[in-house]
């Protein structure tokens, strides 16, 4: 079987366009989770009781059930109860709820590595609990937190391709779209493997430097 190179090059701006989807779904639902963990992570603080619970249930729901069930429910049912979502919509909706509770438990574990000893000094001093939080608590949790949210940021990356299923125009949809209408396999699945590499590699690259460079910062390196 010839691989037809032409073919794969007069469709390298299709695989451009539709990576360029995937990275605004996934870098939108990143920073989003990340917003959902810091709020979340802020109420266990504050030991709000009745928002902790909502929170606990939130996270228990959404790591529980698959991504794929999340989009249909946003995607398929909130339609019969009157509220209609775009795709793409849909999509940075569906990450954030995925990852938005990965991200939680990931900080509530670096918050929970702090130790109490040092909330206890900065009472003493007169600090508020703002204050500890912002100035104590997150600094340190963030450095604790560094690899594990690294992991988590490339997961959300990779789970972008379960969206495809909500007719969202990423790059594994590009691919079945190409496989179906002409029967180029082995070309289509060339180029989405490259296509991930591309984005990949570099972006793992970048996020190790980013986490020696913590832990230098944190160790005084």
């Amino acid at each position: 079987m010839e691989i037809d190179l032409l073919y794969m090059r007069d469709h390298i701006p299709l695989f451009v366009k539709s990576a360029i989807i995937t990275l605004q779904i996934a870098f939108l639902g990143i920073f989003f989770s990340l917003l959902v963990g810091v709020i979340n992570n802020c109420i266990y603080f504050f030991k709000l009781k009745t928002l902790s619970f909502v929170v606990r249930i939130y996270v228990e729901l959404s790591r529980n059930t698959p991504l794929l069930v999340q989009l249909f429910f946003l995607y398929f049912a909130l339609p019969t109860l009157g509220i209609k979502l775009s795709s793409f919509s849909t999509a940075v909706i569906g990450l954030t709820f995925l990852g938005g509770s990965y991200i939680t438990e990931t900080f509530r574990s670096g918050m929970e590595a702090v130790s109490n000893g040092q909330v206890e000094a900065g009472l003493s001093i007169g600090l508020s609990r703002v204050q500890i939080l912002r100035y104590v608590i997150v600094p340190q949790a963030i450095t604790i937190s560094i690899p594990a949210l690294i992991a988590n940021g490339i997961f959300l990356l990779k789970e972008t391709s379960v969206v495809s299923a909500i007719a969202v125009h990423e790059l594994l949809y590009a691919t079945t779209s190409l496989i179906a209408i002409d029967y180029k396999t082995a070309e289509a699945l060339i180029l989405l493997t490259l296509s991930y590499v591309i984005i990949f590699l570099p972006l793992s690259l970048i996020l190790t430097l980013v986490e020696r460079r913590m832990k230098c910062g944190q160790y005084g390196n």
